[in-house]
């Protein structure tokens, strides 16, 4: 049910609670002075949740409220309750931007158009609620999340997550387990217990209406634990001579599930009709009160049939009065008999439209079944494909799951139970994927539907264990596939070679040779579109396989096909990490931004954060590479920012070792080198594990500690694993030159010269004449030096040409060439500096000191007293874009963007976004 305003009737004084109180309190102090905030209170039935949600709605002076209360009976309906509690605000939803609107209305149902990303439509949410509190703060309270829908409780998760400068507040209340959905779990939560003995008692003697002996008191206090509910309920139903001492109270006192039986036990004392009624009222949507009498006409209940539970205290006075409390409706649910469901049930679905709520009356008439009905089944099945039209994922797995259990063709069962695991798996509900697939693999008879199992079984398994397991599910699918489906065969192979890419040697019950071997040996796929990735897997296929020269001319024609392209789109395997791959395996830096930044508008575009959040953390190793390092720390922000938008573990730094090693920041880049080493051998990502070996030669480079740098480096080269083993061969040659170990030195730079032209990129070359001078005699080092910066300046590698300065400056220092040596050790220090890459930076001011030049260290100014987000407000402001579209681009709100620009101008001492260019530093600027 959803109210604006204080629920009506008499609502009895809130006894103790003071930290509660206090938390709400200051909650609604923030929303009143523009800010968002966010509480979720947590509890076992009865505790006094609802209660603190009426003391909040009490305080609401000033507020518009919002209310919503989940119910078990709603839960298969798709952004049902999202639906209630936007309804009266659903005039609003033109204004939004197009992509947000077109998404919101999909979810309801209003419009016809692809499946919504489900954080779209969080984001139009929170767009909308927005708009509500630029008017009038609002506060939003939720009860019964665990009664949720999935969809919806995403949704509102994602809002809560959002929050910042909105006027727009969240109360959530939700049984101790949350259904193990997590979604609340990162934030501010109360759990709410008995109350204290003292107020305890003082609530049981307002409920008592006479002599409360003070030893019954006692007794009652410490049997319901301080349960408020069980207090209240007791004080007004137990007798005068009980509660007086005369007559012995009952043993055990109802609290918990004890309390729900005491609920049925008042159900059941009222009249048949009466209980019918209440339990067409439990099983039936809240906010369609003509759907339950129309209900009850169909049942023959008489009009005044309401009447008794009303004088029983069930239901609350007043016209549309719901359930006095929603452990009362749970109870009459769970009371009523399998016949009595089947009965209301039955006469809902008579009762719904199947034109307006097909979902719901197929839902109902599939509840009135006992047994099998094929007929029931196909209405499921039909509300399924309109659930997953609006997006609702988890709905759609609920229908399909229902309609394999009234199917009575074994085959056709284990179809649906497939398609309800496909569905879970598409909603992110991984844990429910399991059980399903296990219902449906036995029955399977097709090959096809064995290898999609199989397919979709090895999907769940990147989410729940090891990625090194999911390269031999993909060829057992393929095995059982055999030549029945090619197309579906290469999808397999290609997802397989993705995995063993990402996971490495050695991978279970299979190699990345066998993977890839096995690619290779598949017909070509015809008429490929320019967006596939399938020519970008093929080439890594063929570099695992061996065949490193065939493997780069596949990538290079991959990578400008896909840079001509005039569409993009990301695949169910996120794209970016296999551009990012492939792109470094060949050395094109122009190729990996160019289509990486693309793949990140497609995502930003749909509202696709999970692969929105991979693209940006590819796209920070660009800006790393380019001496841009609070721009790089600016993406990993926003992809942080993204996954805990969504619910995602982050890992502390785990994306940052690379980060931070350029910065100098040892202790932060060892701990985030430990957190993916352990990251990695958890969930078998081999990947990984080469990106903290990367990480630990450029810090130990930086710090001089050569050997250490050779150590980590020598390990790359022999996994010879492909984008990182590349990128460390001139890091291993830098380390070996430097600790004299000229054979490894010549072993590293005879790897790099038989790669570095078969790509030819500026990369490529400018690092493989980098190395030929480190390795060189006097009178080659210096022309290759000089090809090296010359190369790496052509292309977006200030950071590399600035090593190759630092290189060269201190070759020619140690030839006492010292003017020509400070012109590259000044340039390199000004990039380091100026970036942040500290060790560096020390190195070139060491060696300048040597040339007689001093050379300051930098004090940060003022913009790095910015945050990331601030940054990155202000350089889209500095872009050109209003604050709707910079809301949009980070999905936050127009309030948020303003908060922050607000905050940019204070500390940059400006008035004006025009001035905000000239106030940061020229490397942060586009």
């Amino acid at each position: 049910m959803v109210w604006r305003g204080p629920r009506s009737g008499a609502v009895r004084p809130l006894v103790g609670r003071s930290a509660e109180r206090e938390a709400i309190g200051r909650l609604l102090d923030a929303v009143r002075e523009g800010l968002g905030g966010v509480l979720v209170l947590v509890g076992e039935a009865g505790i006094g949740k609802t209660r603190l949600l009426d003391h909040a709605a009490a305080l609401g002076a000033g507020v518009e409220l919002a209310r919503l209360v989940g119910v078990e009976a709603e839960q298969p309906l798709g952004y049902g309750a999202l639906h209630r509690l936007l309804r009266p605000h659903l005039h609003r939803v033109d204004r939004l931007p197009a992509r947000q609107r077109d998404a919101l209305n999909t979810a309801f149902g209003l419009a016809d158009a692809a499946p919504p990303d489900r954080y779209l439509v969080g984001l139009a949410a929170l767009t909308v609620l927005s708009d509500v509190a630029s008017e009038l703060p609002l506060l939003c309270l939720v009860d019964d999340v665990h009664w949720l829908d999935r969809e919806s409780a995403e949704t509102l998760a994602f809002v809560a997550r959002r929050l910042h400068a909105d006027s727009l507040g969240l109360i959530f209340a939700a049984r101790d387990d949350l259904g193990g959905r997590g979604l609340f779990d990162a934030m501010p939560q109360m759990q709410v217990t008995g109350l204290p003995a003292t107020d305890a008692r003082e609530l049981l003697s307002l409920a008592v209406p006479g002599h409360l002996d003070t030893a019954v008191a006692d007794r009652i206090v410490a049997g319901t634990g301080g349960n408020p509910l069980a207090l209240v309920e007791l004080g007004t139903n137990l007798g005068a001579e009980q509660l007086a001492g005369v007559a012995p109270v009952p043993e055990p006192l109802p609290v918990g599930r004890l309390l729900e039986e005491h609920f049925r036990q008042s159900v059941a004392a009222l009249p048949a009709d009466t209980r019918t009624l209440l339990q067409l009222m439990a099983a039936a949507p809240t906010d369609d009160m003509a759907v339950v009498w129309h209900a009850a006409g169909v049942l023959g209940l008489p009009a005044g049939a309401a009447v008794a539970a009303v004088d029983a205290g069930i239901l609350n006075h007043g016209a549309g009065g719901g359930f006095r409390h929603p452990l009362i409706r749970s109870a009459v649910y769970a009371a009523a008999s399998g016949d009595d469901r089947r009965r209301v049930h039955a006469a809902l679905a008579a009762a719904s439209d199947p034109a307006r709520v097909p979902d719901r009356r197929a839902w109902h008439r599939a509840e009135a079944v006992l047994g099998t009905d094929d007929s029931a089944a196909t209405d499921l099945d039909a509300a399924s494909d309109w659930a997953r039209a609006r997006g609702g994922y988890s709905a759609q797995a609920l229908f399909l799951s229902k309609a394999a259990e009234l199917t009575t063709d074994p085959a056709r069962r284990a179809e649906r139970y497939l398609a309800a695991a496909q569905a879970h798996l598409a909603s992110g509900d991984h844990a429910a994927v399991q059980p399903l697939l296990d219902l449906a693999v036995p029955a399977l008879g097709q090959p096809a539907a064995r290898a999609r199992a199989l397919r979709i079984r090895a999907s769940a398994e990147l989410f729940n264990a090891r990625v090194d397991r999911v390269p031999a599910m993909m060829l057992d699918a393929v095995a059982e596939l055999a030549d029945a489906d090619p197309r579906t065969t290469r999808e397999l192979l290609y997802e397989a070679v993705h995995a063993a890419v990402i996971a490495g040697d050695p991978v279970y019950r299979a190699t990345s040779g066998a993977v890839s071997e096995a690619v290779i040996a598949a017909p070509p796929e015809p008429d490929v579109p320019s967006w596939s990735p399938s020519e970008l897997i093929e080439g890594l296929a063929l570099r695992s396989a061996g065949s490193y020269r065939s493997s780069v001319t596949t990538i290079r024609a991959a990578l400008a096909r896909l840079r001509s392209a005039a569409e993009l789109r990301n695949t169910a395997s996120p794209f970016s990490i296999l551009v990012s791959i492939a792109a470094t395996e060949v050395w094109d830096i122009e190729a990996y931004a160019e289509i990486v930044s693309r793949l990140a508008a497609v995502d930003r575009a749909h509202g696709a954060l999970y692969g929105l959040g991979l693209s940006l953390s590819d796209l920070a190793y660009t800006e790393i590479w380019n001496g841009r390092l609070a721009a790089a720390e600016a993406l990993y922000a926003e992809a942080d920012d993204y996954a805990t938008a969504i619910g995602l573990t982050t890992h502390g730094d785990l994306r940052r070792g690379l980060l931070f090693a350029w910065m100098g920041r040892e202790d932060e880049a060892r701990a985030a080198v430990a957190m993916m080493e352990a990251v990695a051998g958890t969930y078998g990502l081999g990947l990984l594990h080469q990106l903290a070996l990367h990480a630990l030669c450029i810090l130990e480079l930086g710090r001089g500690c050569y050997d250490e740098a050779l150590r980590h480096a020598l390990t790359v080269y022999h996994e010879d694993a492909p984008s990182q083993a590349n990128l460390v061969l001139p890091l291993l040659v830098e380390a070996a030159v430097r600790t004299g170990d000229r054979r490894t030195a010549a072993l590293a730079l005879e790897r790099l010269e038989a790669r570095a032209p078969l790509a030819g990129t500026p990369w490529a070359l400018g690092l493989l004449a980098r190395c030929r001078a480190l390795v060189a005699e006097d009178a080659e080092a210096e022309q290759w030096y000089a090809e090296s910066i010359d190369l790496l300046g052509r292309v977006p590698l200030a950071a590399e040409q600035a090593r190759s300065r630092l290189l060269f400056g201190e070759w020619l220092r140690r030839r006492k060439r010292r003017s020509e040596a400070r012109t590259h050790l000044r340039a390199a220090h000004k990039l380091f500096e100026a970036g942040g890459a500290a060790l560096f930076a020390e190195r070139a001011r060491t060696e300048l000191l040597a040339t007689g030049e001093t050379a300051r260290r930098r004090v940060p100014g003022t913009r790095r007293d910015l945050t990331p987000q601030e940054r990155q407000v202000a350089l889209l402001a500095v872009s050109g874009l209003t604050n709707a579209e910079i809301a949009s681009r980070l999905f936050i709100t127009t309030s948020t963007v303003e908060f922050h620009l607000n905050k940019v101008f204070r500390k940059l001492g400006i008035t004006s976004r025009r001035k905000i260019a000239a106030a940061l530093d020229p490397k942060d600027t586009p």
